[in-house]
Order: structure tokens, then sequence, then C-alpha cells
């Protein structure tokens, strides 16, 4: 009933902007848009995917930088070093490095940085997977960091890159939350709360020539007929992950703007908890992954938008195999597996939905498809601190959660995780992956591991989070894609 309405106003909108899509050359700001309001700023303490979305590769910078195709190079480390045995890191870092505030970059601010995700009482979201595992921090020089690691980690180069990795400045880092300090192409310049934060190019970049925007605004709009509105007025230049997928086509429609589609590292999942019967039984988790039919679920609570998966890794990640065939859309197998586990059907559950789209329209939908081979649930909505308190705990049936984490599979190997996955054959798996640096060996293993998630139905596998992007078609250089939640600046121009 809305849709009216919204395109009346829509037109409106879009006579009163035809003048802003002329010319844009020589314009130095841009203003993005953002769903979410992250809580602070500071990636190394607050887990929200929101803060790497303005200060990553911004504002704060890592040791390595991890691209939009998901490959590594080098960024405050100008190369490295690995021994053998993959435990020993050495890192040399750029010379000449100075912070925002006019501080020295060198080895000992890597060594302050990675101590303190790892020390206790860290909420650094990473301090268990990769900080954790560092041993010792040695800072022969100035300009040299070696890492000693207790057990290989072949993927500690992209995780170096990601936001939790970024490094701090000692006398700045407690106020990295409210007004973050770092080595960047922008600086922090104001956040007004509730509606945006603003950062403007540093000059003493080391590579501020190549940098065209002097000011990049970052505007929150949590709802997506407001997204659309503010694209048409021209009061937004881009909304790289755009949440209002029914409108795309309007856009797509409109010469003003370029519409662009690619993939994040969102699983989304239908959680099943392990722990509960009959849910440990592998034979009706297996029926509930039957009787889902991920084309019609990718269709009617995403737009078309998404790729079905059928394991624990998207189609980018380096090693994804596609697994959808082994738990295909089949009803009547579902039927099958339930009266072979015995069970008296209708089987009865809760279906806990937190309240992004994807779980609230996707999760009618699952509804519908159980319901059809003798699954009845009671759909319960619920708010993200509901959620995170709740199924987060163990404390639910079955949930739709899209896990947004760069190579999460390693949770599967947590048997306290949410959803009670307990295998010491996943296990031992992943112990022989993560201590291997051969890269033929390493394929072998994390396709094991893909298969056998997918064949004990830990969770019925869903679909890859799409990324949505709306942008004026001038302005150039966003990412179409997101192996991590950042948005690059450093490259963004008007053409």
């Amino acid at each position: 009933m809305k849709l009216i309405p919204l395109i009346a106003a829509g037109v409106v909108a879009l006579a009163a902007a035809v003048p802003a899509a002329h010319a844009q050359a020589g314009k130095t700001t841009a203003v993005i848009g953002m769903t979410l309001e992250p809580p602070g700023l500071d990636p190394t303490t607050g887990a929200a995917a929101a803060i790497g979305e303005i200060v990553h590769y911004n504002v704060l910078e890592g040791l390595t930088k991890i691209h939009e195709d998901g490959t590594v190079s080098p960024l405050l480390a100008e190369s490295w070093h690995i021994e053998p045995d993959g435990r020993s890191y050495t890192f040399k870092l750029r010379k000449g490095v100075k912070f925002h505030d006019g501080e020295d970059f060198d080895a000992s601010d890597v060594k302050f940085s990675f101590e303190r995700a790892k020390a206790e009482g860290s909420t650094n979201k990473a301090k268990k997977a990769v900080f954790d595992n560092i041993s010792r921090i040695d800072t022969p020089d100035p300009h040299t960091v070696i890492l000693t690691l207790d057990q290989p980690d072949g993927t500690l180069l992209f995780r170096l890159g990601e936001s939790t990795a970024v490094i701090l400045d000692p006398k700045s880092s407690d106020s990295a939350a409210t007004r973050p300090i770092g080595t960047g192409p922008f600086r922090f310049e104001s956040w007004a709360k509730g509606s945006a934060v603003t950062l403007t190019k540093w000059d003493g970049f080391r590579d501020a020539r190549n940098v065209k925007l002097r000011r990049v605004t970052f505007r929150f709009i949590n709802d997506p007929a407001a997204q659309v509105a503010a694209l048409l007025a021209g009061d937004v230049d881009a909304i790289p992950r755009f949440q209002a997928t029914q409108s795309v086509q309007q856009f797509r429609n409109d010469p003003r703007f370029e519409v662009r589609v690619g993939g994040t590292e969102g699983k989304t999942i239908l959680a099943i908890n392990n722990r509960r019967k009959p849910l440990d039984d592998v034979r009706v988790r297996r029926a509930i992954a039957a009787a889902i039919d991920r084309k019609a679920l990718i269709d009617g609570a995403m737009d078309g938008f998404g790729t079905p998966i059928g394991s624990h890794m998207v189609p980018s990640d380096e090693g994804y195999v596609d697994l959808t065939g082994v738990n295909p859309y089949d009803p009547e197998r579902a039927r099958a597996l339930l009266k072979e586990a015995g069970v008296t059907t209708p089987l009865n559950f809760t279906l806990t939905l937190p309240p992004p789209q994807y779980a609230r329209k996707g999760g009618e939908i699952v509804a519908a498809q159980l319901a059809k081979v003798g699954i009845n649930v009671k759909i319960e909505n619920v708010e993200w601190a509901q959620w995170l308190s709740g199924a987060f705990k163990g404390n639910f049936d079955l949930t739709i959660i899209s896990h947004v984490e760069p190579l999460d599979i390693m949770i599967y190997a947590n048997p306290e995780y949410y959803f009670g996955y307990d295998s010491r054959a996943f296990r031992d798996l992943m112990a022989k992956y993560n201590a291997s640096i051969n890269p033929k060996e390493r394929a072998k293993l994390i396709a094991d591991a893909q298969r056998m998630l997918a064949e004990d139905a830990v969770n019925a596998f869903l679909f890859q989070l799409p990324q949505v992007s709306v942008s004026n078609k001038r302005l150039k250089g966003l990412w179409s894609s997101s192996p991590v939640f950042a948005n690059d600046m450093s490259v963004v121009h008007w053409q």
C-alpha cells in the first residue's frame, strides 16, 4: 500500500534533481549513505561492521590491505617473510609514516596495538582467533616487527588486513572510539550523533596527491524508503549497501545512476540448535534443509538478489566449493527423512527472527516451506539486543542470521558456539588446515571441511548476502563487493 505515494514522491524528486546530474568535474566532496550508525569508531574494541565502513582504510590502517577481490597487499608493512614452519612472520614497515597528530609510526605502535588486542579484558572480536595465537612480538629495530605464533595460521595476512588489526598510537588510543587518529588518507572531523560522520583529506598522507576527495560525509539512513528519496533528491551521492532492493529497477532505468550488484562475506543461514531434540538427529536437520527452496527464498525475501550456498563459505572465498547439491530442495525426501528419524509430525519449533529484511521476510517464507513437510514453526520477532542475549546464547530452536565475518568457518570448531555443533572430526580437520602452509593441502582440507558441514547439515545454508550499490554514475571507485565491510574512499573520485 505504500508503493503509490513512494513512486509519486520519487517522480517529484526526479524532476527536481535533474540539474544535479550534470557536470561534476572538479567536485571534491561526497556523501555516502549508510544503513546503520556505529556505536563507536574504534574497530579494535567494538564489533559492529558499521565502524569499519567509516574508518577502515580511510582513517585507520593495518599492516596489510584487503582489496575488493579479496587479495591481500602490503599497507603499513612494505613486505614480509614467513618461516617454513608457518609460525614466524617478519614484517618490514614503511618509513616516514606519521599519525594525524604528528606522532611517528614505528614498530612500537604495532607491538602496542597487538598487545592491547590480546590483553586480558580486551573486547577485540579477533582476540581469540588471531591475537591470542601470537605468543611473542619482537621489534629488533623501529621498522621491523616479528610475530611468533603458537600455531601456524595460513590466514594471518588476511586477518591483519581486517579492521580489528588497525594500528593505533598509545597516546591517542584511549579516545579512538570518539576521535580516532590514524595514518590513513582522511582525518576524523566530526560526528553529529544520529546524523553523520565527516572526514577530511589529510594532506600529510604519504600518497596525498592521488586522493581526489577533500571531504567525505557518511550519512545514516536506516529506512529503505528514505534511502530511495535521498538518492533521488541528490542528498546522498551513493549508498554502497542499498537496502530497498525492490526499487533497484527504478534506478537502473534512471540515467543519472549506476547500479552494481556484488557479494559480501554474509553467509545467510537457518541456524539450528544442534543440542535440542530432535534437532540433534542429523536426519531431522537434513529434512529441514531439504524442505527449503533457496531460489524461492531469494526471490521472495531478496527480490532475486543473492547466490545460493551449500556450506559456510561464499563463492568469492578462496577454496569455495559449491555444495548446494548436497541438500537440494526435495520435499518428498524431507518427509521421508522425518519418517526415518521416527519423529511424530507435525514437529513444532520456534523460529526467532532478528530485524533485517532477509530474516523477517525470509522467515515467513521458510515457515511456509517447512509447514509443507510437517514442521510447524511459531515466528518470534526480536530486536538485536534480544537476539544477542537469547538466540546467540543458545536459547532458540531455529533462527535466521547472516554471518558476515570473513573466513569464519572456524566457528564450527567451537562446541560452545550458539548452534552447538560438537564434532571431533571437524575440529581435527580444522587443526590440520590451520597448521598447513601448503596451498594444495589447504585447498583440499578446506573443501573437506565445507563438505563435512554440508553432510552433517549443521545448519540449513541459504544464500550469500548480496551487496547492491546505487550511486551517481559519475562517482567512480566504490567497491561493488565487500570481502570486508569497508568503504575505501582513497580511490573514489568524480568523473
